[in-house]
C-alpha cells in the first residue's frame, strides 16, 4: 500500500518538532528569527497548514540541517503531502469530511481499539456484511452509491496488510449481541464470523467476545474507537460516532476516560482463544 499524503504530513511535522528541540529553539524563537506569526509555525507543526519548499529551507537552514539527503527527504516529504488521498476520487457524498477524517487516522495509525456493541468494525467487515449494513444506514441509495461505499470499505482493509509502513495493530471487543444479529441473513453473518476466525499470517488483529454473562459495565454508553500513533508527541484519538457524524476526541481528560472504559471493558471479555471458540458456537448455528 503506498504512503498517503496524510502520513507524510505526520511525518513531516514529526520531524519539524524534533529538529526544533534539538536545536533548543521555542516555537517564538523560530518566529522571531523567520519574522512569522508563532501560529503559523504551530500550524504547521499540528500538521494544520503545509509549508513550501522556500519556508522549509529556511526552518531546515535555522535547524542547522547540512545533511543534504536529509534536506532532500524531507523537501520530498513537504511536496508529496499536498497530493490528494485516495478516497477522494469517491466524492464527499461517499466520503464526507467526517469519514475522511477517520480514513487519515486510520493509515496514520499505529494502534487501533475498537469496542462495538451493534456490528462489526468496518476494518473487519466482510463485503457482504459491509454491504448489508449500508444498506440499513442509507435504505434510499442506489445499487451503484451503496456499490462504491463498499468499495471505500474494502479498500481501507488494505492497511492490515500492508508493509511500508507496518500495518497497525487491531484489537476489537465485540459486544455479544454482535454474534447474535444476523446481518444480511443467516449466510452473510456466518461468513462474517468464519472469517473473524481465520488465522492470519500477521498477528496484528485480535478479535474478543464481551458476553452477555458479563453484566453491566462503562462501555454500555457505546461504541468508541482509540487510536494511537507513532509520533511521542502525539497522544492520540478517540473517535465516537454518531447517527449525524462523529466525535473526535483529544483532550487527555477524554483520552483517560476512554482508557478506564477501554481497560474495564477487556477485563470483562473473553481471552482470544475463548473468544474464536465462542465466535465458532454461533456460526454453526
Amino acid at each position: 500500500m503506498p504512503v498517503s499524503p496524510s502520513m507524510r504530513r505526520r511525518r513531516l511535522a514529526a520531524e519539524l518538532r524534533r529538529l526544533r528541540d534539538q536545536s533548543s529553539l521555542s516555537i517564538a524563537d523560530v518566529a522571531d528569527n523567520l519574522n512569522w506569526q508563532e501560529s503559523r509555525l504551530s500550524r504547521i507543526e499540528t500538521r494544520q497548514l503545509g509549508i513550501s519548499a522556500t519556508d522549509l529551507r529556511k526552518l531546515l537552514d535555522l535547524y542547522g540541517v547540512k545533511d543534504r539527503a536529509h534536506q532532500n527527504e524531507l523537501l520530498e516529504l513537504a511536496r508529496r503531502g499536498n497530493e490528494r488521498g485516495w478516497w477522494q476520487v469517491y466524492g464527499s457524498r461517499v466520503v464526507p469530511n467526517e469519514y475522511a477524517n477517520l480514513i487519515v487516522l486510520e493509515e496514520e495509525a499505529a494502534t487501533i481499539r475498537t469496542y462495538e456493541p451493534e456490528l462489526v468494525p468496518g476494518l473487519l467487515q466482510t463485503p457482504d456484511y459491509a454491504r448489508a449494513v449500508i444498506r440499513a444506514f442509507r435504505p434510499t441509495d442506489t445499487t451503484e452509491e451503496i456499490d462504491r461505499r463498499v468499495e471505500v470499505r474494502l479498500e481501507r482493509q488494505e492497511i492490515l496488510d500492508r508493509d511500508n509502513p507496518p500495518p497497525p495493530q487491531i484489537h476489537v471487543v465485540l459486544n455479544e449481541g454482535v454474534l447474535a444479529r444476523r446481518v444480511g441473513g443467516a449466510k452473510v453473518i456466518r461468513g462474517q464470523l468464519e472469517y473473524l476466525m481465520q488465522e492470519r499470517d500477521r498477528a496484528n488483529v485480535v478479535v474478543q467476545v464481551l458476553p452477555q454473562t458479563a453484566g453491566e459495565h462503562p462501555g454500555m454508553v457505546g461504541p468508541f474507537t482509540m487510536l494511537t500513533f507513532l509520533d511521542p508527541g502525539d497522544h492520540g484519538v478517540v473517535n465516537v460516532e454518531n447517527a449525524m457524524g462523529a466525535l473526535f476526541l483529544e483532550k487527555p481528560e477524554d483520552l483517560r476516560t476512554y482508557e478506564e472504559i477501554w481497560n474495564a471493558v477487556l477485563a470483562k471479555a473473553l481471552s482470544p482463544a475463548d473468544s474464536r471458540a465462542f465466535l465458532k458456537t454461533y456460526s454453526l448455528r
